[in-house]
């Protein structure tokens, strides 16, 4: 049905929920305040009390939208001068995949695992599109993943396959920068360290926003790139998962109650810098676009 973004007019002002259309972002705050003269609900202030208002706030979204028809000048901005948070700022899980992509598996010398493996990052390593990553002190092999993040709609538990639709909101893109010299080499017979190897501060990238998943009826057709100043350094189709996505859902929430807002990021195509040597500098503008979604945009700052 719609992009939905989080977002403010400038850093100092309070996040609100917007919509992205016709290359303008509209302010749901102050298109509820223009149309009803009320004080809007706390829905449009965050994108989870959104998703937890279910198929009611949504209903809402387009009933504004049709009724703000003529007026959308009114209360929007333009897309490349406002402030962009994470579309999630604060999940209550984010689960990644390791190796999910077959093409990625044989350029790291990785047999695929036999069943999904998950690891975590967690909210300190948010950020939203237009903002720096940070090039850490701790860390001289700064890497890049593009990655698919499906936004989890309605609480569940023990998800059977053929229900997983029902608990998906939507998709976003993902950038799991991972921190090599951190994570590698492995230690027999605890394995990587991916709490540093991936859980640095900035070192989740998401959004722009939130795609609803009736745009993406099949997301298997979606093409991934990511590059690097310009450059080409990944591009494949998320057809190539290992596991799909109601294969993760299923398998996540045997014993795991997944929420409304959590992150699921299903996996990097080929092409990172583990593989090549072409790690990240500071300096460097990483654009990672999803077909259908859109290009998150990020840059790397020095840690001072």
């Amino acid at each position: 049905m719609v992009k939905i973004l989080l977002f403010s007019p400038n850093p100092n002002e309070f996040k609100r929920v917007g919509v992205y259309e016709n290359n303008k972002v509209i302010d749901l705050v102050k298109a509820y305040e223009l149309l009803y003269d009320a004080k809007p609900p706390n829905w449009f202030y965050d994108t989870k009390d959104l998703i937890e208002g279910g198929d009611g706030a949504m209903l809402m979204i387009k009933t504004i939208l049709d009724n703000l028809r003529g007026n959308e000048d009114k209360v929007s901005y333009d897309p490349e001068k406002i402030f962009y948070y994470p579309p999630i700022t604060n999940p209550e899980k984010i689960f990644l995949l390791a190796v999910n992509y077959k093409a990625h598996g044989k350029e790291t010398n990785n047999e695929p695992p036999k069943e999904p493996y998950i690891f975590t990052k967690f909210s300190n390593a948010l950020i939203g599109h237009n903002q720096p990553i940070l090039y850490p002190k701790a860390s001289n092999k700064v890497d890049y993943e593009v990655e698919l993040a499906v936004i989890i709609g309605k609480k569940g538990k023990y998800i059977r396959k053929e229900r997983v639709s029902d608990y998906v909101f939507g998709y976003t893109v993902f950038n799991d920068i991972s921190y090599r010299d951190k994570q590698f080499p492995s230690e027999m017979p605890y394995g990587m360290r991916w709490v540093h190897g991936k859980g640095m501060d900035t070192g989740a990238p998401m959004g722009p926003w939130i795609v609803t998943k009736d745009e993406i009826p099949n997301p298997y057709e979606l093409r991934l790139t990511l590059r690097v100043n310009g450059e080409v350094r990944q591009d494949a189709y998320a057809e190539d998962m290992i596991f799909k996505i109601d294969e993760i859902i299923e398998y996540l929430s045997n014993g795991i109650t997944l929420k409304p807002g959590d992150v699921i990021s299903t996996g990097t195509p080929p092409g990172v810098g583990l593989a090549s040597g072409k790690f990240l500098k500071a300096g460097d503008v990483i654009e990672a676009e999803i077909s259908k979604i859109g290009v998150l945009r990020n840059y790397l700052v020095k840690e001072e």
